[in-house]
């Protein structure tokens, strides 16, 4: 599983306007596999003349870095005076390795794999170059990226920080066959259904309704369910302590409480719920793509079909939405290599790269012209796909991955029935108020 970091918004309607946005890219997109009229960009164009050496730090799994070695290759065939030293770092040691060489100059990569989550914070610290104006920003982001990937890596004032390469959203898997065996024709629609539904495949069946993890990144979607976030950034404002909040969460704690889910256990609560759906012991979790190969791997799962992947339930006021995650393309502001390091990103990030990407990984791409036929007609990759038209996008808010670390033990405390959900929400709020957003109000 990837490290997912903080969502924030600046309000409801942000959000909206975003929804909208990523609505208006998915009839885009239709239109474009329709007419053929958006295409794949940028492989055909003649590429400019650069040498050296690019160092460019791969976070992607052992199972996903072999392909990007071949785009590697792609690459430096197309730049024959350019040398891309791939280096793979793991993942959940990539952010600090990344600060600890910028800060002591030394051994800095000329590019980087970062998190969503990680971009605003490098480009506030001044760890990362401006890529507006650059040959690694191609075309028109609003127009060629969809609209919940760009907001992680572009500022207030529109300077471009780094380009998306893949996104990811949550949503809603669950068990064909232990739904017919509970008589249930199609997965729920909102959080009441979904609680209904546990309980009925609980009783019926013996198998446990959902599995939930206490990561506060799978809190999201219960906060976006009653219209409301984290923090409002526009209003200076932290949100996770209101009314609106806490009626999500309550929602979440109520499933476990009410029997709908067991009770998350103290540790490796995520492989624990990835093992009880994979075994056929649980009819219905939370989970982004990332967790769809080992779902495939298991005996249950041998019949593709017996998958099915929906959006994530809507809260009490009829709006459904999912944090975005994925993986943009940095260059580190230090390089000594700029120009090539902007052609590695725009090559490695074009639709082309993007579309076999997808094809070959199930990874999602960023660009709505990658979004192929034939990417699509994948069920899995189609799914998650249209989950994305419900994501709600993740603004360069420094402090994100920081405000998810804090809100951790309480969002597992409230899910374990050992803190109630305002007290848990308010002490997370004075936390923030006190040590990460200082001046900040607190709504309650």
């Amino acid at each position: 599983m990837e490290n997912h970091t903080q969502s924030v918004t600046s309000g409801s309607a942000g959000r909206g306007r975003r929804r909208r946005a990523v609505a208006a890219a998915a009839v885009c997109l239709s239109l474009s596999l329709a007419a053929g009229a958006c295409g794949l960009v940028g492989s055909d164009e003649e590429a400019p003349a650069a040498s050296g050496t690019v160092t460019w730090w791969d976070t992607s799994g052992e199972a996903e870095a072999p392909h990007f070695a071949e785009l590697v290759a792609a690459f430096e065939k197309k730049h024959p005076g350019v040398e891309v030293e791939h280096v793979n770092v793991p993942f959940d040691q990539a952010q600090q390795r990344f600060l600890d060489a910028v800060r002591s100059g030394r051994d800095v990569p000329d590019v980087l794999r970062a998190d969503v989550g990680w971009t605003p914070a490098f480009a506030a610290e001044g760890h990362l170059a401006d890529l507006t104006g650059t040959p690694a920003v191609e075309g028109d982001m609003t127009r060629d990226f969809l609209p919940s990937t760009t907001a992680s890596v572009t500022l207030e004032d529109g300077s471009v920080y780094g380009v998306p390469q893949v996104t990811d959203t949550l949503a809603l898997l669950y068990n064909r066959r232990i739904f017919q065996e509970a008589g249930i024709a199609r997965p729920p629609s909102t959080w009441k259904e979904l609680k209904d539904t546990a309980l009925k495949i609980r009783d019926e069946t013996g198998a446990e309704g959902i599995v939930l993890n206490p990561d506060p990144f799978f809190s999201l979607p219960f906060l976006y369910g009653e219209e409301s976030d984290l923090v409002d950034v526009g209003a200076r404002r932290i949100t996770v302590a209101g009314e609106a909040s806490v009626r999500g969460v309550s929602t979440a704690a109520d499933l476990v409480s009410s029997g709908a889910a067991p009770r998350p256990p103290r540790k490796d609560a995520y492989a624990a719920m990835q093992n009880a759906f994979t075994g056929g012991r649980a009819a219905m979790m939370i989970n982004g793509p990332w967790a769809t190969a080992e779902i495939f791997a298991s005996p249950e799962f041998r019949d593709r079909g017996n998958l099915g992947i929906a959006a994530v339930p809507a809260g009490s006021t009829g709006i459904a939405g999912s944090p975005t995650g994925g993986h943009n393309l940095v260059v580190a502001a230090g390089s000594d290599n700029l120009e090539a390091s902007y052609l590695f990103v725009r090559f490695m990030t074009e639709a082309k790269q993007q579309e076999r990407t997808a094809l070959a990984l199930g990874l999602l791409p960023t660009r709505t012209a990658a979004y192929t036929g034939e990417v699509l007609s994948d069920a899995v990759r189609n799914s998650f796909y249209l989950a994305l038209t419900k994501a709600v996008a993740r603004p360069p808010l420094p402090e994100g991955g920081e405000l998810l670390t804090a809100l951790q033990p309480h969002y597992a405390a409230i899910l374990r029935g050992e803190e109630e959900p305002a007290e848990g929400l308010l002490r997370t709020a004075e936390e923030w108020s006190g040590r990460l957003l200082p001046g900040y109000e607190i709504e309650r």
